[in-house]
């Protein structure tokens, strides 16, 4: 009876030996399991990666060739000033592709987009003075007060005091709010530092959906005072003028229309007669300081990079001087859905 007692508890023994044995291989078939998971998945997040960085560096290359592209057909109308009046006849032509509207290349597999804007056709935001840059925001619906504050803020961050514009902001605000920063005392060096500026929204900064927006309008870059009528896109003439932005949309392609432009045949599509007031806001001329965007991406790609030049042309042999290079981030969206 012993004999069979000890026999038994072997047995039993045994048993529990192999379920512990059978749980401690399971076990290690998790573990293992987990880890060949995670490193597959590690693996394919880096391929994807990987695949992705490929993507944004051939875009950002397509951008490169859409730029030199457009640079080279703008250079090409560029000439000595001895030069036959035909020969200036067909550098005017040639800036005719100033007027900034998209057009797309191919090279390869990729696609571009590239255009260029006239920098004069735009309103400099270093020199627009009061009663031109109140009537800008009366005309793009901005009403009192927020008028009166973003007009009294804009001047306050541009000039070099610290004293306070009526319903202005200096230091002390910009020092208050949550993340806190000065004020520029100085002439704005972007468009962009408008988003800076007490009282200023987005939506009046970027626009809203088939509406003008202030980066649209604004440059640091114009060489002049007054606007270039030959150039000045759709939301400038809107901005300027209060032309409902559907009409002055119809002005920038009844002008792409004419053969021979003059300042008099701008004006008439505008409905501005000769002695106008509104006259001396604008100027007849040709594009100095120009705007290049190139945006490039692979077909079929979401990944796309964008870069931007404002150059300006010195004249005849001397070719151009770039005023600044943004090598801008990737953009998603399709090209084919891109403005």
């Amino acid at each position: 009876m012993r004999s069979i007692s000890n026999f038994k508890f072997q047995i039993s023994n045994l048993s529990d030996q192999r379920g512990v044995a059978l749980v401690v291989v399971l076990w290690i078939f998790v573990f293992l399991f987990v880890v060949a998971f995670d490193f597959s998945a590690s693996v394919r997040e880096e391929g994807m990666a990987v695949h992705r960085y490929a993507e944004e560096t051939e875009g950002y290359y397509l951008a490169l060739a859409g730029f030199q592209e457009a640079l080279y057909r703008l250079l090409q109308g560029s000439v000595s000033e001895g030069q036959p009046s035909r020969v200036r006849a067909a550098r005017a032509d040639s800036l005719e592709v100033v007027d900034g509207t998209w057009s797309e290349g191919n090279l390869g597999e990729g696609l571009y987009r590239v255009r260029l804007v006239d920098e004069g056709g735009k309103v400099n935001l270093n020199r627009v003075d009061e009663a031109t840059l109140t009537r800008i925001l009366a005309n793009l619906g901005v009403e009192e007060p927020r008028r009166s504050v973003l007009l009294d803020s804009i001047f306050d961050w541009r000039d070099e005091d610290d004293l306070h514009r009526t319903n202005g902001a200096e230091s002390d605000y910009y020092l208050s709010l949550s993340v806190p920063y000065t004020a520029k005392n100085g002439l704005f060096d972007a468009v962009e530092e408008l988003l800076w500026v007490r009282g200023m929204p987005p939506e009046l900064f970027y626009g809203t959906e088939g509406g003008a927006g202030l980066k649209d309008i604004f440059s640091v870059d114009s060489p002049m005072d007054r606007i270039n009528l030959r150039t000045a896109p759709a939301e400038v003439i809107h901005a300027l003028t209060g032309l409902p932005l559907e009409k002055s949309r119809a002005f920038v392609e009844e002008r792409k229309k004419l053969s021979e432009k003059t300042i008099a045949d701008m004006l008439k599509l505008l409905g501005i007669a000769a002695g106008d007031a509104a006259l001396r806001q604008f100027i007849f001329t040709n594009p100095s300081v120009i705007a290049i965007e190139a945006v490039g991406g692979h077909s079929g790609s979401a990944a796309e990079r964008q870069v931007k030049a404002v150059i300006r042309l010195m004249g005849g042999q001397r070719g151009y001087q770039v005023i600044r290079w943004i090598d801008r981030d990737m953009i998603q969206g399709k090209m084919e859905n891109a403005n």
